[in-house]
């Protein structure tokens, strides 16, 4: 069992780094079609909890499996290149792919788990998510911390809508989050413990 600073270290990086990479994500955007579509947030905001939850937890598994297969070298590497690579694409905004029309008889619950869980993988948020659980020997405290992360980001797009994402600056939400995963990227390739 991790000692307990490297299980709050392992939490709270996951939340820091997954609210600033989902700033004016595809799932972020998601958020706020399914909100402006059912005008309900509390079952939206629990299919986002629930969908990031299980995918999230599925992508810390695989992320710890390939941590356990690699040698620590080769671990270290491949983490470092992949936070950084991760910087990168966060300083390219995405936008909401056309949506896809939906059943009726879906309720605003099942719809959001559904694309929420669909639209995150292969997300940078899901990727940064495996990364962390490489990373850190805590899958609980990534996963915690990564749903957190998503919920502090979307949650207010489901709630207050586009009133907060046009005070906020995209492009500097963008250049923090890629400036945390360059960090950790760094820190990975030049911290060998």
């Amino acid at each position: 069992m991790p000692p307990a600073e490297g299980v709050l270290e392992a939490f709270l990086i996951s939340v820091g780094v997954v609210a600033l990479a989902e700033m004016g994500d595809k799932t972020q955007l998601l958020a706020l079609v399914l909100a402006a579509r059912y005008r309900r947030p509390v079952p939206v905001i629990l299919g986002i909890f629930v969908a990031t939850l299980a995918n999230h937890a599925l992508a810390a598994w695989l992320g710890a499996g390939v941590a356990e297969m690699l040698g620590r070298d080769a671990l270290r590497w491949i983490l470092g290149l992949s936070f950084l690579a991760m910087a990168a694409w966060t300083l390219v905004p995405d936008k909401l792919e056309k949506e896809k029309p939906q059943s009726a008889r879906r309720g605003a619950f099942a719809a959001t788990l559904l694309a929420f869980f669909l639209v995150e993988i292969g997300d940078k948020t899901q990727i940064a998510t495996a990364a962390l659980a490489a990373r850190y020997a805590s899958i609980a405290a990534v996963v915690a911390g990564t749903t957190l992360g998503m919920m502090l980001a979307d949650v207010p797009a489901v709630v207050f809508g586009e009133r907060v994402l046009r005070r906020v600056p995209a492009k500097t939400l963008h250049r923090v989050a890629a400036a945390s995963f360059a960090l950790l990227g760094a820190l990975a390739l030049f911290n060998p413990d």
